[in-house]
C-alpha cells in the first residue's frame, strides 16, 4: 500500500452561514428536458434560497468517456451558473463507479470478494481500491479535475470518493498485503503462531510462503487481524485520495469524505478522519412515526468525535428512500424542516439532501429528490423554501456550534468484528430459540438510545484516546477485544473519579482476540469488584427479582447471555429470578478509588438500560431540568460564534407539547420572542424552538 503521511488539515474557511442545498445532477435529466433545464432548477434554488449544490460523484464516464480523453465543459456550464446564482459547489471525485472501457480494458480491476460471486460490470463500488492499475487510472483522473477546478472561485471543497468500503476484497494483491503487513507487524511466523494459538489444529504457519487464505480461516486471532487490513486498506484509499487533491487544490478548498451513516465494520473512521480537513456523514432515517431524531442525534455525536469538531451533512432524505417502491413513506409536514435543525443541533455546518431532483430511471427512481418527476414546486419545496429563508436571517447564530458534552461511549471496531466471529446471540433453530438481533451494534444503539432519551448530551471516544479524563461517565459496550494498557486506562479513569457503565465481555479476549489465560475479567478484576468463571446462554429471557428498577413485569427482563458474577467487592444491584441463575448478580456496582463502575452481565431490555444507565447518571450529578421534559421532546446545548448559549428543543411528534423552560432568558431566535426563565413554551407538531440566551 502507499502509506500517507497525513499533513496537519487544514480548516476551512469560516463561513458567515449555515450552507443549505441538495446534490444536482442535471446530466441525469431526460434529452427532451435538457434544453433550458439547468436555467429553472436555478431559477427554482434562488428562490427558495439553496446556498449550495454537490455535483460530479457518480460520472466518471462523463468525465473521462474514453481512456484520456477528458471533458469538462459538460460540468463546467454548471459549475460557472450555479456560481454565477451564488450557489457554492461541492465537487466529488467520480472513483466508486469505474466507466465501462476501464472494465473492458481491465477487467482485473473488479473486487474478487472473500464471499459470494464475483461482481461483473454494472453495480458501483465493484473494484478493489488498492489495484495498482485502477489506481493509476483514479490518480489520473483526481490529478486532472483538481488541477481544471483549483482556481475556479464558486468551487468551495472537494467530496473525495463515496461511502468508502473495502467492499469484501480478497484479491490476489489485498492478500499479497496482507501478508506484508503480518511480517512487519509480527516479524516471524513463530511469533504470529504464539499470537494465534495457531497450534490449535495444527494450523502453523512455518514461513510467509505458507500463509493460508482468508476463505477457511477459523483462527479468531486471524479473522481479527484480517479486519483490521481491510480498514488499513480504506484509510490508505482515501488518505491517498485526499494527498493527491491536496497537491493541487486551492489551499482554502477543503477536503471531506461523506461516511455512510452508523459505524461500520471495514472502515476505522477515527484513522481516516485524521486525512480530513472536515468529516461529512449521510444519515438516512425514519420518517412519518418513525421519525424520532435518535439515528440523526447519533450519526452527528459519532462523526463530530471523529475530530471533536463541526461536520456536514452530505446527503439525507428529501423524500422517500429505498431502492424499491415497496419504502415510500414521505415525511409530514414540517419534519423536513424539523430534521434541518436536528443536524444542526449536533454540531452539522451543512445539511444537503440527496438529491434535488427525482431519477426518471435506474436503481435509485424511488430515492426521491426535494422535486418529484415532473420536477415542478411540491410541497416538500416549500418546506425547504420556508426553512432557508430562515436559515438566511439566523444561520449566522446558529454555524460553528460548539458542543461540550461530559458523557462518552466507548467505541471498539475490533470488539464490534471479534463479536461477530463469535456471536453471543442465538439465531436458531437449535432448542427452537428463535432469531435473535442482538449483537455489538445493537446494544451500542441501545446505549445511545438511552442517553437520547435521556436528554443527555454525548460524544463518542476511541480506545487511541490517551484518556477519558474530560468526562464524567464513560459507557462501554461489549469491550472484547483490549489490550491490557487499554484496560488498565479505564481502569486508572474509574480510580480518579470516573463513573463507568460496563456491558459483558469486557475485558474477556487480548489485542489478538485470544481469550485472557486469567480469571475473568482481567485486567479490570480490581476496579470491577467481581470477577467470574462461567457463563451461559439464555434459551429464553429472564425476569430480575423484585423488579429492582421498578419498570414493571413486561420490561423487567435480561436476555440471551448471562456471566456468573462472583462480587468481591462489588454491590449487587440486581440477581436473576430463577433457582439456578439466581445465585449470581446480573448488575453489579464497585466503588474503586473515587470512581464507580457498574457492570451489566446480561443483555437488557430497552426500558431496562434505560433505568440503569439514568442511575449512573445521577450519581455523577448529570440529572436535572433535562430529564424532566416530555417524552417527545429532546434538547440539545452549545456555544455558538457569538458566545452566547444556545437551547434547540424539537418536538418529534404530531401533537403539540408543552413545557417549563428552565435556563437564562433568552430569545427564540425562529420567532423572535422573548423567553422568561421558568416560562412555558408550547411546541406545535413537529416543531422546533432555538433558545439563545442574553
Amino acid at each position: 500500500m502507499h502509506r500517507q503521511q497525513n499533513p496537519s488539515p487544514i480548516p476551512p474557511p469560516p463561513w458567515e452561514n449555515v450552507l443549505y442545498g441538495a446534490a444536482y445532477y442535471n446530466e441525469y435529466m431526460p434529452a427532451d428536458l435538457q434544453p433550458g433545464r439547468l436555467d429553472k432548477d436555478i431559477a427554482l434554488m434562488k428562490q427558495a434560497d439553496i446556498s449550495v449544490v454537490r455535483m460530479g460523484e457518480s460520472t466518471w464516464s462523463l468525465w473521462e468517456p474514453e481512456d484520456g480523453r477528458f471533458e469538462y465543459a459538460w460540468m463546467d456550464r454548471v459549475v460557472d451558473a450555479m456560481g454565477k446564482a451564488g450557489i457554492k459547489v461541492i465537487l466529488g471525485t467520480p472513483t466508486y463507479s469505474i466507466p465501462t472501457w476501464m472494465y473492458h480494458e481491465h477487467p482485473e480491476v473488479l473486487v474478487d470478494p472473500l464471499t459470494g460471486p464475483k461482481p461483473s460490470y454494472g453495480m458501483r463500488q465493484n473494484m478493489d481500491i488498492s489495484n495498482p492499475t485502477f489506481r493509476f487510472y483514479a490518480q489520473r483522473l483526481i490529478r486532472n479535475l483538481v488541477e481544471h477546478y483549483k482556481n475556479n472561485p464558486y468551487v468551495i471543497g472537494w467530496q473525495i470518493d463515496n461511502e468508502t468500503g473495502a467492499y469484501n476484497a480478497n484479491n490476489p494483491e489485498v492478500f499479497t498485503g496482507f501478508v506484508d503487513h503480518l511480517k512487519q507487524k509480527f516479524g516471524t511466523t513463530e511469533n504470529l503462531n504464539k499470537a494465534w494459538f495457531l497450534n490449535y489444529w495444527g494450523e502453523d504457519v512455518n514461513g510467509w510462503e505458507n500463509m493460508p487464505p482468508r476463505q477457511n480461516a477459523t483462527s479468531t486471532g486471524y479473522k481479527l487481524e484480517w479486519s483490521r487490513w481491510q480498514q488499513m486498506r480504506v484509510t490508505d484509499y482515501l488518505s491517498w485520495q485526499a494527498a493527491i487533491v491536496r497537491e493541487y487544490r486551492r489551499p482554502d478548498q477543503f477536503v471531506t469524505q461523506d461516511f455512510s451513516d452508523a459505524v461500520h465494520r471495514d472502515v476505522n473512521e477515527f484513522e481516516v478522519a485524521k486525512a480530513l480537513d472536515i468529516v461529512s456523514v449521510n444519515p438516512y432515517h425514519g420518517t412519518q412515526d418513525h421519525m424520532d431524531g435518535q439515528i440523526q442525534a447519533e450519526a452527528g455525536d459519532y462523526y463530530r468525535s471523529l475530530k471533536h469538531a463541526n461536520y456536514l451533512v452530505t446527503e439525507t432524505n428529501a423524500q422517500t428512500t429505498y431502492w424499491a417502491s415497496t419504502f415510500q413513506y414521505p415525511p409530514y409536514d414540517g419534519q423536513l424542516r424539523l430534521d434541518v435543525y436536528t443536524h444542526l443541533s449536533s454540531g452539522a455546518n451543512m445539511v444537503e439532501y440527496w438529491h434535488w431532483h427525482s431519477i426518471h430511471s435506474g436503481q435509485e427512481t424511488y430515492w426521491k429528490g426535494i422535486l418529484s418527476h415532473d420536477l415542478e414546486p411540491n410541497h416538500p419545496y416549500a418546506e425547504v423554501s420556508r426553512t432557508a429563508h430562515e436559515l438566511q436571517k439566523i444561520g449566522p447564530h446558529l454555524i460553528d456550534l460548539k458542543i461540550t458534552n461530559q458523557v462518552a461511549i466507548l467505541h471498539s471496531v475490533d470488539s464490534l468484528n471479534a463479536i461477530d466471529f463469535m456471536p453471543f446471540a442465538s439465531t436458531g433453530p437449535r432448542w427452537a430459540f428463535g432469531p435473535a438481533s442482538a449483537d455489538y451494534s445493537s446494544l451500542l444503539n441501545q446505549l445511545h438510545t438511552a442517553l437520547y432519551n435521556l436528554n443527555v448530551g454525548t460524544d463518542f471516544v476511541f480506545p487511541e484516546d490517551p484518556d477519558f479524563s474530560r468526562y464524567k461517565v464513560l459507557i462501554v459496550p461489549m469491550l472484547y477485544i483490549a489490550d491490557d494498557a487499554l484496560l488498565q486506562k479505564i481502569s486508572d479513569y474509574v480510580k480518579n473519579g470516573g463513573h463507568v457503565l460496563m456491558t459483558f465481555k469486557s475485558g474477556f479476549a487480548n489485542e489478538n482476540s485470544a481469550v485472557r489465560w486469567v480469571r475473568a475479567p482481567g485486567p479490570l478484576r480490581e476496579a470491577a469488584g467481581f470477577s467470574y468463571q462461567e457463563f451461559s446462554n439464555l434459551e429464553r429471557p429472564l425476569a430480575l427479582k423484585d423488579d429492582p428498577y421498578h419498570i414493571g413485569a413486561d420490561e423487567n427482563k435480561v436476555s440471551y447471555w448471562a456471566e456468573f458474577l462472583m462480587p468481591e467487592h462489588a454491590k449487587a444491584l440486581a440477581y436473576y429470578d430463577h433457582p439456578f441463575f439466581g445465585k449470581w448478580p446480573a448488575i453489579t456496582e464497585n466503588n474503586y478509588g473515587s470512581g464507580t463502575l457498574t457492570y451489566e452481565g446480561t443483555y437488557l431490555t430497552d426500558a431496562l438500560q434505560k433505568a440503569v444507565v439514568e442511575q449512573v447518571l445521577q450519581e455523577a450529578n448529570l440529572t436535572g431540568s433535562d430529564q424532566q421534559l416530555p417524552m417527545p421532546v429532546h434538547v440539545k446545548h452549545g456555544v455558538n460564534r457569538m458566545g452566547k448559549q444556545l437551547h434547540y428543543y424539537l418536538n418529534y411528534s404530531s401533537e403539540a407539547q408543552t413545557f417549563t423552560y428552565p435556563y437564562n432568558a433568552g430569545t427564540d431566535l425562529l420567532t423572535n420572542n422573548a423567553i422568561a426563565s421558568s416560562s412555558k413554551i408550547t411546541l406545535q407538531p413537529w416543531d422546533v424552538a432555538i433558545i439563545e440566551e442574553k
